[in-house]
């Protein structure tokens, strides 16, 4: 058995002209994809990072934000709506520990 690291490799293991089209549309799916993802990580770093600022209005558009590109990503088919919701569960769950404790100082 032949382990193939890349879908590069696969390209050379092709033979019809619908299996060369299948993975050209592959790689620029899969491209396409690693775009979104890196999107909605950065956003959610970003609002990772804004904890740290202690603004309360800041953090709450980076929220908004970080929410809204995981909405996105799920719409376009990239990750699955539980994912997304399991993710946007713990940014709220940090927000809310920072308004807790904002609010008890």
């Amino acid at each position: 058995m032949v382990k193939l690291n890349s879908i590069e490799e696969v390209d050379l293991l092709a033979n019809t002209k619908s299996a060369k089209k299948r993975i050209a549309i592959i790689k620029k799916r899969t491209l396409r994809n690693k775009m979104i993802k890196s999107r909605v990580k950065t956003f959610i770093r970003r609002f990772n990072e804004s904890l740290a600022t202690k603004d309360i209005e800041a953090i709450k558009e980076r929220l908004r934000l970080a929410v809204k590109e995981l909405d996105k990503a799920v719409s376009k088919g990239v990750l699955h709506k539980n994912t997304a919701a399991r993710k946007k569960s713990k940014l709220y769950a940090k927000f809310n520990a920072l308004l807790k404790s904002a609010s008890n100082e």
